[in-house]
């Protein structure tokens, strides 16, 4: 199977930070889409002889919230939603990877604000190679949506035409880069 992925090597992946995010995306007014991003803390990706058996574990600095609004910002740390408080990261630890035809399914239990539920993320491979300071990298991307509901992130307002301001489902986008560990 790893002839299929081009430049594949087994081992163990540490997150390179500075060029990885977590992203999303929920309807704001039911008629537009408000977008923002996290900083990922951490997150550590093995990658066995068989991909098939990889696994991924990974803190989001749930503060470093940035919707390009900084009212909307302290609101989202706030207790209506995240209570960074007392729930200062979001975890994501796998379950499995499994092929889906030629696409590649990775599952996992995702916490936020203490509540933990499966979710599935579709895997696209962006490559692997060597930086020019000699670091052997691996890059992909996951999407996925969820129903923020599910997480006890449940605030909202009434819209007097009908209608709630903030979406229940939430696409996110995790953009990833990590080194090979020795």
């Amino acid at each position: 199977m790893t002839a299929e992925i081009p430049g594949y090597k087994a081992g163990t992946y540490a997150l390179d930070p500075a060029h990885s995010e977590v992203g999303f995306e929920v309807r704001h007014m039911m008629m537009s889409k408000v977008r923002g991003a996290f900083g990922v803390k951490e997150a550590t990706i093995t990658l066995p002889e068989n991909p098939l058996e990889a696994s991924v574990t990974a803190k989001v600095d749930v503060a470093s919230v940035d919707s390009k609004d900084e009212g909307r910002d302290g609101h989202l740390r706030s207790a209506d939603f995240f209570d960074v408080e007392n729930h200062p990261t979001m975890t994501f630890v796998s379950t499995g990877v499994r092929a889906n035809g030629d696409e590649y399914l990775v599952d996992g239990d995702l916490t936020i604000k203490g509540v933990t539920r499966p979710v599935t993320f579709e895997l696209e491979f962006g490559g692997f190679g060597t930086d020019p300071w000699g670091n052997y990298k691996a890059g992909a991307t996951a999407t996925g949506k969820i129903n923020r509901e599910d997480f006890g992130l449940t605030w909202n307002a009434a819209l007097e035409t009908g209608g709630v301001l903030v979406g229940k489902d939430v696409k996110l986008t995790l953009d990833l880069q990590a080194a090979l560990q020795a």
